[in-house]
């Protein structure tokens, strides 16, 4: 049978020239092989994207909540498209009555809600640029963003004023208003005054432009609507300006994928808000969302509640980062481990019947119908019972994770891939392609793709095999770095924007990132080591969640910090007589040497050189988080800061390697 290909080549590759790598050939998607999707028309800004949905989806229900009584959490509340629109023409006047004017920067620090989402809607009407202020980033962070992007209002969760406080005097020199998504205490309002700014309940900030009315700004696509500040795994936050073209363009292309698939998104759809709206991926869903006149609802603001308010909602869509879905399939698996012989018996036969027939091409919905009633409609009732489609983005998910999902969730499971400055859609997998899987699928039908060749760590983007930096052009690419034009000439060249990410085409034009470009480092024998490519690999072996690798060129081996499986390394021990709980078991050496066994298995599987594989490990328990600054708020490592953190450990561990045998 011909192989299927999801994507069309426009432009020849070229060899190396002045200094320049060679590039591989430009395609773009099937789907857009009689060119782009056509914008949505009358469509021009993200302000648009919610006015005609007011205008033709008046009664929808748009942002609800859940309503708590007696302290207990109740059914979801609902606002209705109109209802939201009044609301944010108030905030709008009363935004101006402060003398905000058109190209202000308005911050918005706080969980995802309701006034979340009117705020930045109101900024959106008035052409002021929406600046999510977000403190994962690190404690300086929000300070560092109020004054770099001088932000003269913010909208500050109740909770949150508190830390907002922790910026004066520094960022008092911008910050004029601050209006609270909930009540002021006096002390708080005290305080503000003292150093001559304004601070507003959200009820009196409504009452405050009541009886104004200020004209809406005419809107350009080109105008920024976002500063959207990304956290570098070094240096300072970087702010990535973002128009209205780079978003109405990418809603239009979403659009076209789910359509052309069969998958259309209508206004019977429900979202599940928890995502923080401080990052690219949340915003375009949720702007997509808004575009249909769906439906979102948000999370009480806890990860340990996140189901109950999955149950209580249920979404028809469900967006995750892989560590999310991480827990998903641990909880599954424990129950699965722990249910008897018969139904464990039962799961493994309905798993590889269906997942055979989906590998042979047949749909998720259609693959084993009866084995969906009784084994596992359980699994889709504990997401709510109504998800249709899951997708990850944000990092990679592991293969072995997603092909589960694929079988037990009983919905289409896709994996995109995007950075802030791509406005977070540039790749996603195809639903019921089954050989997508661990690929993030073709390019969306709104960008041009190339392979630039990257020589010094062997990728060649013109081989039979192409490998090379991820480059992509089109109206998603973000216009710059604010008030960075030096970083913004190293990423964005001829037009290309140069993502850092090594990728690989598969026959099928679908994409797999392998590797980082930047994340490699030299052995004393003068090997290169490309890190993340050994990650990706190491994180095959099933007992481990997460692994980070290190060497340098002092050593000739390899050394890692793993954070293993609670339940996998408890049930090793109870199988091999070790006694322990799971902080003891992470320093018992026997437990050492069987993860390491584990690592050397499947190097040895996928033919790793002898100086890839791990000589070394130290067991984390505690696994690593955004608290101790070791992860980026989209889970993505900070080796200077793992190495500044596990250094006396790395030492160690060399000692002990190096040690010579009595």
């Amino acid at each position: 049978m011909a192989q299927k290909k999801f994507i069309i080549e426009v432009e020849k590759g070229r060899e190396a020239k002045d200094g320049r790598p060679s590039m591989g050939p430009v395609y773009r998607s099937l789907f857009a092989k009689d060119g782009f999707p056509p914008p949505i028309p009358g469509m021009e800004s993200c302000w648009d994207v919610f006015r005609l949905s007011v205008e033709k989806y008046p009664n929808n229900r748009m942002l609800g909540h859940r309503e708590i009584v007696n302290g207990e959490a109740g059914k979801y509340v609902w606002q209705t498209y109109k209802e939201v629109y009044d609301i944010v023409i108030k905030i709008g006047n009363s935004i101006r009555a402060c003398g905000v004017d058109e190209g202000a920067k308005c911050g918005i620090y706080g969980a995802n809600c309701a006034e979340w989402i009117m705020s930045m809607e109101a900024c959106n009407a008035h052409g002021l640029y929406c600046v999510p202020l977000y403190d994962t980033l690190g404690a300086d962070a929000v300070e560092f963003i109020i004054c770099h992007a001088e932000v003269s209002i913010a909208f500050v969760e109740e909770k949150k004023i508190p830390e907002l406080f922790k910026t004066f005097p520094n960022s008092t020199k911008y910050l004029r208003t601050i209006v609270s998504f909930g009540k002021v205490t006096p002390d708080q309002r005290e305080e503000v005054e003292k150093l001559g700014l304004a601070i507003y309940s959200w009820d009196e900030f409504l009452q405050l432009g009541q009886n104004k009315q200020f004209d809406l700004p005419e809107k350009k696509k080109t105008d920024i609507c976002t500063i959207m500040y990304t956290s570098g795994t070094t240096g300072d936050p970087k702010g990535v300006l973002i128009s209205n073209e780079s978003i109405v363009t990418l809603v239009s292309g979403v659009k076209c994928v789910l359509d052309t698939m069969n998958e259309h998104l209508t206004a019977k759809d429900v979202y599940l808000s928890y995502l923080p709206l401080a990052h690219i991926f949340d915003r375009v869903i949720e702007e997509f969302f808004i575009s249909q006149g769906a439906s979102i609802g948000f999370w009480r603001g806890d990860i340990k509640l996140l189901l109950e308010d999955i149950a209580e909602l249920k979404p028809t869509i469900f967006c995750a980062v892989p560590r999310v879905l991480d827990r998903v399939y641990s909880g599954l698996q424990q129950k699965i481990s722990s249910g008897g012989l018969l139904k464990k018996t039962m799961f493994n036969v309905a798993y590889s019947y269906k997942q055979s027939n989906m590998r042979k091409g047949q749909k998720t919905g259609e693959a084993a119908p009866i084995f969906d009633k009784i084994v596992f409609s359980k699994v889709k009732q504990g997401l709510g019972g109504r998800v249709r489609i899951i997708l990850s983005g944000a990092a990679p998910l592991a293969t072995h994770i997603e092909a589960f999902l694929r079988v037990v969730t009983c919905s289409v499971v896709l994996q995109g891939y995007g950075l802030t400055e791509s406005c977070a859609g540039t790749f996603v997998s195809l639903p019921h392609e089954f050989s997508m899987l661990g690929t993030v699928g073709p390019p969306v039908p709104n960008v041009d793709v190339c392979l630039e060749s990257v020589p010094e760590m062997g990728y060649d983007a013109l081989s039979d095999t192409p490998r090379g930096e991820i480059c992509i052009r089109g109206k998603t690419v973000f216009s710059g770095y604010y008030k960075r034009e030096d970083l913004t000439k190293e990423v964005l060249i001829d037009g290309w924007l140069h993502t850092g990410d090594i990728g690989e085409w598969q026959p099928d034009g679908a994409m797999k990132i392998i590797d980082r470009k930047k994340n490699i480092f030299k052995l004393s024998q003068g090997e290169y080591v490309a890190v993340e490519n050994l990650e990706n690999i190491c994180g095959l072996v099933p007992d481990i969640d997460s692994i980070w690798i290190y060497g340098n060129s002092f050593e000739s081996f390899l050394v890692a910090v793993v954070n293993p499986n609670k339940q996998a390394l408890e049930r090793w021990a109870e199988e091999n007589g070790v006694s322990g709980d799971f902080d003891s078991l992470c320093e018992n050496p026997l437990a050492k040497e069987y993860i390491l066994g584990e690592l050397t298995k499947v190097g040895k599987e996928k033919k790793l050189k002898g100086f890839e594989f791990v000589k070394g490990v130290h067991l984390d328990p505690v696994p690593f988080d955004m608290e101790r600054d070791l992860l980026t708020p989209t889970y993505k490592k900070k080796r200077p800061q793992l190495l500044k953190y596990y250094k006396d450990i790395i030492d160690n561990m060399y000692q002990t390697v190096n040690k010579p045998r009595a």
